[in-house]
This record gives structure tokens, sequence and C-alpha cells, in this order.
């Protein structure tokens, strides 16, 4: 493994989530560019330089779901997004998860407001 994507102590939290998701079994892929294999070739500047909530009218006013870790560092991105949004719309914040937990960890993942949601909206 290339060493880009790796803690040393003191690091954000966010970083040292992002390390235990992409760095280890749990998420790691030889060919991923968040497990540190291809910053240097491929960069998301051009994504983070998008002012992407221009254009949440073009997916409101259809039903929205957000749902955010409570303790994730980007919670803002959803609640910023929520505000923004038409309804019907809903925000749900997991308690005590960051941001990566809702990657895979099925205990964590809210299927039945997912299930909910779904049968409503696209029933």
């Amino acid at each position: 493994m290339w060493a880009i994507n790796s803690v040393h102590g003191g690091e954000g939290q966010f970083l040292v989530d992002y390390h235990d998701y992409y760095m280890t079994p749990r998420g790691y892929h030889s060919r991923a560019v968040n497990s540190g294999n291809a910053w240097t070739i491929t960069t998301p500047l051009s994504f983070m330089n998008m002012p992407i909530l221009t254009y949440i009218n073009e997916i409101s006013p259809r039903p929205t779901l957000f749902i955010h870790g409570e303790k994730a560092h980007s919670r803002y991105f959803s609640e910023t997004a929520y505000a923004a949004a038409q309804e019907p719309k809903e925000l749900m914040i997991i308690p005590g998860a960051v941001h990566t937990d809702l990657y895979d960890r099925v205990d964590v993942i809210p299927f039945e407001k997912l299930t909910e949601f779904f049968t409503t909206h696209l029933a």
C-alpha cells in the first residue's frame, strides 16, 4: 500500500475514520482513489470546486431523503442541501455515526427508513 493515506497520531477524527475504512480490508481496493493509490493520477478538485447546490432545483421538488451520521465531519453538507431543497424532503441524522459508518455498517444503516421512504414515494 502507498503511504499517502496514513495516520501517525494527532490527525482529525475524519481522517482517522477514512483511514479505518479505505486502508483496511473493510474498504481497501488497490485501484481505489481513496485507498491512496491514484490521487496523483486523478484528482477530485474539479468536483470539489463545483457549486453543487446551484443545481438543487433540478432534483427538488422530487422526494429527497438525506441520511447523515451525527458525528460525520460532512454533516453540514446534508443539512445545507436539506435547507435548500423543496418539499417533500426528509433529513435523518443517525446518532453516533460517522461518515464512513453509512458505507457498510449494516447495524447502523437505516434500512427500515429507506424501505418506508421508497415505498411511500415510488409506489
